[in-house]
């Protein structure tokens, strides 16, 4: 009687854990949400959820030293990516602040530690790589 007890507990618990794998690879799916710095090092953003949830924003929260110019300081604690939704699998556009222009923009995740943000004002483009902190 134990040993059946003992079988029908391993037969759920494989069951369970059958059923849970999907869940957990789902949460387990790559998000550009987190603290992220560019590749060369001046400048660090923080990436949040925003509006309904489903939505992306970045902002600039951290400049090296020598970056800490009046120009600069401007954009400090301020969203440089607003409202990007998902438009394909790790990719979301949205609206990119840059130099004090509005430009159209995408954030693409790379993968779970490398992300890249362009954002092009008719045919210029500009992109910069991120790494995750």
């Amino acid at each position: 009687m134990f040993k059946r007890l003992l079988n029908g507990f391993a037969v759920a618990a494989l069951l369970l854990g059958t059923l849970a794998t999907p869940l957990l690879a789902a949460d387990l799916a790559p998000s550009p949400v987190g603290k992220w710095q560019v590749t060369t090092g001046e400048s660090r953003f923080q990436v949040t959820t925003c509006g309904d949830g489903t939505e992306l924003c970045a902002k600039l929260v951290w400049l090296r030293k020598d970056m800490r110019t009046a120009e600069n300081l401007k954009y400090l604690n301020t969203y440089v990516l607003k409202g990007a939704l998902p438009v394909d699998a790790n990719k979301w556009r949205g609206t990119v602040q840059y130099q004090g222009q509005t430009v159209g923009g995408s954030l693409t995740l790379v993968d779970n530690d490398r992300m890249v943000l362009t954002g092009c004002q008719l045919v210029i483009c500009q992109r910069i790589d991120f790494t995750r902190l």
